[in-house]
């Protein structure tokens, strides 16, 4: 029988990174969640994906201002992560970053970056489907990821 819970095991075979995106709230603060359903969308115009929960009271700081930074989580990074999966709270207080472009927090560490403007909102069940245009990135060659696959964290094998 198809249930919430059997959905959610199945699909926790299908090992994905993390990423952090990261936004400014009106009056400045940084903010920012743990995401692990994220994606490119298109080279020619570059955009983004990432598909933040109804219930999310992250993702509407973000929206308001309209800009937004994906931080690639990398190996190592877990306690990040699950500083920014919490709701409320001061997210930033143990936290290292500098302003990108948009003035939004690239974290210090990540594998990689990518500074956005939101192009479009659709609705799609209990989430949203955010598309960013991608305006600025950058990425450090030698880190490696932050993975999930079934409810834990794993870090890639040296290759």
């Amino acid at each position: 029988m198809l249930t919430s819970e059997v959905f959610r095991s199945v699909l926790g075979h299908f090992p994905s990174g993390i990423v952090a995106i990261t936004g400014r709230a009106v009056n400045g603060e940084p903010v920012g969640m743990a995401v692990s359903s994220f994606t490119s969308v298109s080279l020619d115009p570059p955009l983004v994906a990432f598909l933040p929960g109804k219930t999310s009271s992250t993702f509407p700081a973000i929206a308001r201002r309209g800009t937004f930074c994906v931080n690639v989580l990398a190996a190592g990074q877990e306690d990040l992560c699950r500083a920014l999966a919490v709701s409320g709270g001061d997210k930033f207080t143990d936290l290292s970053w500098h302003p990108g472009p948009h003035g939004d927090p690239v974290l210090d560490g990540a594998v990689a970056w990518i500074g956005c403007t939101i192009e479009t909102v659709h609705d799609a069940g209990d989430h949203r489907i955010v598309v960013g245009r991608v305006s600025d990135l950058g990425a450090d060659p030698a880190a490696g990821p932050l993975l999930f696959f079934r409810s834990r964290y794993h870090h890639l094998a040296a290759g």
